[in-house]
């Protein structure tokens, strides 16, 4: 692995043990505390990416995973794999319902389309190579597009090594940047899930809530070429041989133990502004929420009596749910707390820090004040813009990027813009087959005109005169002037066809602009202006991350200061956390103690034979029969299911991998408690708590229950 550069702000800092989504090239930084806390591995050994055990854990784009076996078997959640079960179900093999079990790899089915295995390989400090001296002196989409080409240039030179994907991310507001070069497994297969009333036991009614059931796992397995390189599906393919896999875990974890996660947690936003705050907690989050209890109502009335609809919108249906509840979640813990009056305050020290030394003004003061004034522009256009996006039809947005596309196509690989470029093929491919299995028009009508109605209703001036010539809106318009529009248009158009929609991959622009296909045409139409609209963005963009890096510096030199530590917020990059399996002393709305374990005791309690809580019945069966093997936990007396632990997580990290002090397998990190989900904003130490799911429930649901001896001897499980 090459040298890794430690960011400016960590060359003197203390940490508290639990907070913190550390870089592992961070992690010597804070060793006493690893050591101190219980880790009998040696600090060093987790910067090393190929070496164990951070060579063990993959990124799937979304939810983070880990190796498990030497044939490339891969450990993640069950709503990690479930948009895979849902794509692979049918009315009459509802595998969500039932769960599924290859008992041989020939049995293996393809996982949903696009779906990857990110293995990363290296990580390095490129900054100096992003914002190069020339570029620190441009502004605006000026300084955007210089730094697009210096990605693009250092990406195209990564990838060069067949098989591997690169790309450069952005930390700590846009002051620092690495390239990350990851092995991406493109032939992935689903091994096994559990049925619903496991791996979705509870549901939306426990999700984010404490006491939990849920058996929040399911397995993949990730395939290459015969010569080990990294291979589109082919039944030719074998097996991947990771370098290194977690070993499972024989002795049981128990509370006060040592503990740490290893994954990829999306979004942090812990360095954000006041006024980002107030916007997103006033604004913003209230706006998704409403949004998000329409959309599921809308799927719930246009999907009740078509099993195959529900199946399609299966997988967003899950995850509007979980986002719905998170956001909820956070707005009660705002509502009353003293968040913005903190925030506002510290801002306000950071400022007076600044303003009490000339040459720090020199440096920081300008920034300051014009990234709050860019802030408030870009939170002012998100409020116009609202409707817009989900007031288009999804395959209008297809036609979009597959007319940009064929744009782009025209164009040098190296001058198209990022995201089109020849690297990004697989990506449209993915989403145009996807389609057939995650697409209802009668759905995706009802969801758009429900958009439309509150777009069209917004002042002439607000709108997008562009999209309104394109959807023949005009001023005055109703619900059912609107709804005859919108039957006109996908009445005229033929990319709900599969056949009709790939063969578009491949279309010139001339082959476009001659079309009649409705979508089509309106992509055609909107083009210009869109690109329009894309030069202004950028325009901001270039301006608030010249300003918004320099105020990160600004805070970060502050912040060292005073002996805090300063680890970048979450960009879906590997992390690491630790901390110890613990309870709470007190629950969320003045319940009780929290325990730190659930049992299978509660699975009973619960079950009621139907919906989120419908256990199957050979589950119960074997929990009445006391048939638990050596899986029971020595001090509950019963096979134990979930557990909480002190770590600092976030969504991304989904499916990580809980490892005990030696580094081996203990659980599955899947969850968060519903009062402390506002830590994404501002960290709780007191409160905060994650969710696992114990290893031995996973071990004795696959043994007592499933019956997949074949996985169990794979993992090395006696």
């Amino acid at each position: 692995m090459k040298k890794i550069l430690l960011p400016l702000a960590l060359l003197s800092t203390v940490a508290q043990a639990d907070e913190g989504m550390w870089m592992p090239q961070q992690l010597p930084q804070v060793a006493k505390q690893l050591k101190a806390a219980g880790l009998k591995l040696d600090p060093a050994t987790l910067t090393k990416l190929t070496e164990f055990p951070m060579g063990a854990i993959v990124s799937l784009g979304g939810c983070s995973a880990s190796f498990v076996s030497p044939q490339g078997l891969v450990a993640t959640n069950h709503h990690c794999v479930y948009n895979s079960v849902a794509v692979n179900s049918t009315p009459e093999r509802d595998l969500l319902a039932n769960g599924f079990l290859a008992k041989s790899f020939a049995e293996e089915l393809p996982a949903s389309p696009g779906s990857r295995i990110f293995v990363t390989k290296e990580v390095t400090n490129v900054s100096n190579k992003i914002i190069t001296p020339d570029t620190a002196k441009l502004a605006g989409k000026a300084r955007v597009d210089a730094m697009e080409k210096n990605m693009k240039s250092m990406v195209a030179e990564c990838e060069k090594d067949a098989g591997h994907r690169c790309n450069v991310a952005s930390y700590y507001g846009g002051l620092e940047f690495y390239l990350i070069k990851q092995l991406e497994i493109r032939d992935v297969r689903l091994v096994h899930a559990p049925p619903s009333g496991v791996g979705k036991f509870g549901g939306d009614t426990d999700n984010w809530m404490w006491p939990r059931h849920t058996g929040d796992y399911g397995f993949y397995r990730g395939y290459v070429s015969k010569d080990g390189k990294a291979a589109d599906f082919s039944k030719d393919n074998v097996p991947y041989v990771p370098q290194h896999h977690l070993k499972i875990a024989k002795d049981g974890v128990k509370e006060g133990d040592f503990i740490m996660v290893l994954g990829y947690p999306g979004r942090t936003n812990r360095h954000r502004l006041p006024s980002e705050v107030a916007f997103t907690f006033d604004w913003n989050y209230p706006s998704f929420v409403q949004a998000s209890q329409e959309t599921l109502a809308i799927i719930e009335r246009e999907t009740k009596t078509d099993p195959d609809a529900k199946l399609k919108y299966a997988g967003q249906v899950a995850n509007v749910n979980n986002y719905y509840k998170n956001r909820k979640g956070m707005l009660t813990s705002y509502q009353g707390s003293d968040f913005l009056t903190r925030k506002s305050k510290e801002h306000a020290n950071l400022k007076a820090w600044i303003n009490a030394n000339a040459a720090r003004k020199a440096e920081f003061g300008a920034d300051i004040e014009t990234v709050e004034q860019l802030i408030a522009q870009r939170d002012a256009e998100t409020k116009r813009d609202f409707f817009l996006s989900s007031s288009s039809p999804r395959l209008l947005r297809s036609a979009r990027d597959l007319y940009r596309l064929s744009m782009e196509n025209t164009k040098p690989n190296a001058d198209r813009k990022a995201g089109y470029q020849e690297r990004d093929l697989p990506r449209f491919q993915a989403g145009v087959a996807a389609v057939d299995r995650t697409y209802s028009e009668k759905v995706d009508k009802a969801l758009v005109l429900n958009s439309l109605v509150k777009y069209a209703a917004q002042p002439k001036a607000q709108r997008s005169a562009n999209f309104d010539a394109a959807m023949g809106i005009t001023d005055g318009m109703t619900e059912a002037q609107l709804k005859a529009n919108l039957d006109t248009m996908y009445a005229g158009s033929q990319l709900a066809d599969k056949a009709a929609r790939t063969a578009w991959l491949d279309k010139k622009p001339e082959d476009f602009k001659a079309s009649n296909d409705s979508f089509i045409k309106a992509a055609v139409a909107m083009y210009e202006q869109g690109l329009k609209s894309e030069a202004e963005d950028e325009e901001l963009a270039g301006k608030i991350q010249q300003a918004y890096a320099n105020y990160m510096k600004a805070k970060i030199a502050y912040m060292t200061s005073k002996g805090q530590a300063v680890y970048p917020d979450a960009n879906s990059t590997l992390r690491a956390t630790f901390g110890k399996v613990a309870g709470r002393a007190h629950g969320a709305d003045g319940t009780g103690s929290w325990t730190a374990f659930t049992t299978v005791k509660g699975v009973v309690a619960k079950a009621t034979g139907e919906g989120e809580f419908n256990a199957p019945a050979a589950q119960l069966e074997a929990i009445k029969n006391k048939d638990f093997g050596k899986y029971v936990d020595p001090k509950l007396k019963t096979v134990p299911v979930n557990y909480l632990a002190t770590l600092d997580i976030t969504g991304g990290n989904s499916g990580s991998a809980a490892l005990n002090s030696k580094g081996e397998f203990i659980g599955l990190a899947f969850d968060g408690t519903l009062d402390s989900i506002i830590s994404d904003w501002d960290f709780n130490k007191e409160n905060t708590r994650d969710i696992q799911v114990d290893v031995r429930y996973m071990l004795w649901n696959m043994k007592h229950v499933d019956k997949a001896d074949n996985l169990l001897k794979e993992m090395n499980v006696e």
